[in-house]
């Protein structure tokens, strides 16, 4: 299996490179690199793979892919950020390292939900009946050190979150990510009617 450096991790993700902290740059990049790895069964996902995934498998046949969603998501978090910063200065107080950081992991835990089947069409697996991938996500992150403020980011940014107090991170990439998902029921209700 191939070791993914952080610049090769930045491929795909560009806005890994503006978390400040190295450290924590790097430590991201090694939960990606395992979840390419350790994903799809087991078999592993490669780069163009993982940006042919759809967005969600819960939308139909929309043109909106995975990677696509967590770049926005990204670029989305780090754009409130600004805003809240503008408006209200250091009253609304947010590490964005730990946001973008937070973002970029958030669904990283659904390289081990997904799996293809025989056709080769990406399906939830076996995996994915068992765990979510907030939880496989978190799982991952803990392996690799990665903070408990970014963990909680991934452990509540879906329906998991809705029983927990969420941190002001938490709360940003949580509407960032229903904003896409949103959009994406909108389009494939339209995809659908055009049959």
């Amino acid at each position: 299996m191939p070791t993914y450096s952080t610049a090769e991790i930045a491929r795909l993700f560009p806005n890994i490179m503006d978390i400040r902290d190295a450290g924590l740059r790097d430590k991201v990049a090694a939960v990606w690199n395992e979840a390419l790895n350790a994903g799809c069964g087991g078999k592993g996902w490669t780069f163009d793979e993982i940006r042919a995934i759809p967005f969600t498998l819960l939308a139909g046949r929309i043109d909106l892919r995975f990677v696509e969603h967590l770049n926005s998501c990204c670029k989305q978090c780090i754009a409130i950020t600004k805003v809240l910063n503008e408006v209200f200065g250091d009253r609304v107080p947010v590490n964005l390292d730990h946001l973008i950081a937070g973002s970029l992991l958030a669904d990283v835990g659904k390289m081990l939900e997904f799996d293809k089947d025989a056709a080769g069409n990406v399906i939830k697996g076996f995996y994915g009946d068992m765990l979510r991938h907030p939880f496989s996500g978190v799982a991952l992150c803990y392996k690799h050190g990665i903070p408990p403020e970014v963990m909680h980011i991934v452990a509540t940014h879906s329906h998991e979150g809705d029983k927990v107090e969420r941190t002001i991170e938490s709360w940003i990439f949580h509407h960032a990510d229903f904003i896409d998902f949103d959009i994406a029921k909108v389009l494939g209700k339209a995809a659908a009617r055009k049959g």
